[in-house]
């Protein structure tokens, strides 16, 4: 019986596409197991942030040692990292014997199968045409999706972009953008819900410019993802604010089962940032959105993405994104300061910060939004909430965690006989990063 083992770094859709891997895998005999007892290692990587990408090429590293040695292991590099660096990877490690982009995830199990049945092979599946893909799906009746969560999962809607941010590589490693047929998203989450999966995650590197290209919008999948039968929470992510719409807002509005919960990255406070990033909107535009949200959709958990020190940004730039933070209040901002990533324009912009100077604005902002943070969660205690459990809390014996509607985490105690259940919730203490509470009757 062959053996994998199956190591993820990065976002959701890295997470999505190696459980389809391990599923066909499995599903033809595979056995998953720890490294050291693995003929190969698949590593889904990240490629968004320097460090992340450092992250993976440092562990690759590791494994030099044990080639010498023993020959082993083999190791597959897959993801948007694999896309960026699969080349250099090639070249640099010997016992990198697959390398395939994003778009190729269709290909890799007989890829895999191959290289295990010929260690001398060397098997490159970089994306040459941005525009096509080879899809890995399934036939609801013979498989199952492997998970690690058992009562969540994601579901990829889109892959792709084409906005072309200033900063951002995810055009270049994953593509231009493309709807998925909306018959294969509903299959999929029929098959999961029937699997017992209460939370659904759609899925996206822009959610809500679903169906462009297919004469369709996200609001009517949304919707209809909303109304199928056994779905108890439907939560997306990511979404774009040029694309965030009104008819968006209504189905969140009007659908229980859709979560008032929400990622519209505004990724700077200050117009003229805005434009060097080639964002599609202004402070003003983003500012009446998520007041027409909160409007509609009271309770609405709002988190956002930031990135501080960005090419020629002032200090007067900087001081309109702390300003955005203490007027919108976000429930949670995921911050970062600006790394260059190679092949992408703002990586040769002219006014590029010092690191020292990136990092203490990126410091001053993350102690503004802890504050806001634990103020507006220490604002919910003594309040109940409905939590789905959906797993063990990272530290306790008898601690359970879950999230709230709103998507916010919550520790409690309890029986493991809770998990996969919802629970109401009474909110006891706040931490910036956490709720505690303790369940309570009806």
């Amino acid at each position: 019986m062959p053996k994998i083992c199956v190591k993820v770094y990065g976002c959701q859709m890295n997470v999505y596409d190696a459980d389809r891997v391990r599923t066909v895998l499995g599903s033809r005999g595979w056995q998953e197991v720890p490294e050291d007892e693995a003929d190969i290692i698949m590593i889904t990587g990240c490629s968004v942030r320097a460090k992340a990408e450092q992250k993976v090429w440092s562990e690759m590293g590791l494994y030099e040692t044990s080639w010498k040695k023993n020959q082993r292991p083999l190791v597959a590099l897959t993801g948007c990292i694999a896309q960026r660096l699969g080349e250099r990877a090639l070249k640099r490690f010997p016992y990198v014997k697959l390398v395939a982009g994003p778009r190729h995830i269709g290909l890799l199990p007989d890829a895999i199968e191959q290289v295990v049945s010929h260690p001398k092979s060397r098997i490159n599946l970089l994306d040459t045409d941005p525009r096509e893909f080879h899809s890995l799906d399934f036939d609801a009746d013979n498989i199952t999706i492997k998970r690690e969560n058992k009562y969540k999962a994601y579901v990829t809607i889109a892959h792709g972009c084409d906005n072309f941010c200033t900063y951002c590589i995810v055009p270049y490693v994953r593509g231009r953008f493309v709807s998925r047929k909306p018959e294969e998203i509903f299959a999929e989450c029929e098959m999961l819900i029937t699997d017992g999966v209460k939370e659904i995650t759609l899925l996206g590197q822009n959610v809500n410019s679903y169906g462009k290209d297919i004469g369709l919008n996200f609001a009517w999948l949304l919707e209809r993802v909303a109304r199928l039968d056994g779905i108890k929470r439907v939560r997306f992510v990511t979404s774009l604010p040029q694309d965030f719409t009104p008819d968006i807002v209504n189905v969140m509005a009007n659908y229980e089962t859709v979560c008032p919960s929400l990622n519209l990255p505004i990724q700077s406070g200050s117009n003229r940032v805005l434009k060097l990033m080639n964002r599609k909107y202004t402070r003003e535009e983003y500012f009446d959105k998520v007041r027409m949200t909160r409007e509609k959709i009271p309770g609405l958990g709002l988190t956002t993405d930031l990135i501080v020190g960005f090419p020629g940004e002032t200090e007067e730039d900087f001081a309109d994104s702390m300003s955005a933070i203490r007027e919108l209040r976000f429930d949670m901002v995921h911050s970062a300061a600006y790394s260059e990533r190679e092949g992408t324009p703002a990586a040769t912009m002219e006014g590029a910060l010092p690191v020292e100077l990136r990092l203490e604005r990126l410091t001053k902002l993350n102690e503004l939004q802890d504050s806001i943070t634990l103020a507006i969660n220490q604002e919910l205690t003594g309040k109940v909430f409905e939590v789905l459990v959906d797993g063990p809390a990272p530290k306790g014996e008898k601690l359970l965690q879950g999230r709230t509607p709103s998507d916010k985490v919550v520790i409690f105690e309890g029986n493991k006989n809770l998990l996969g259940q919802f629970v109401n919730v009474k909110i006891t203490q706040a931490e910036a990063w956490c709720l505690h509470g303790e369940v309570v009757s009806g």
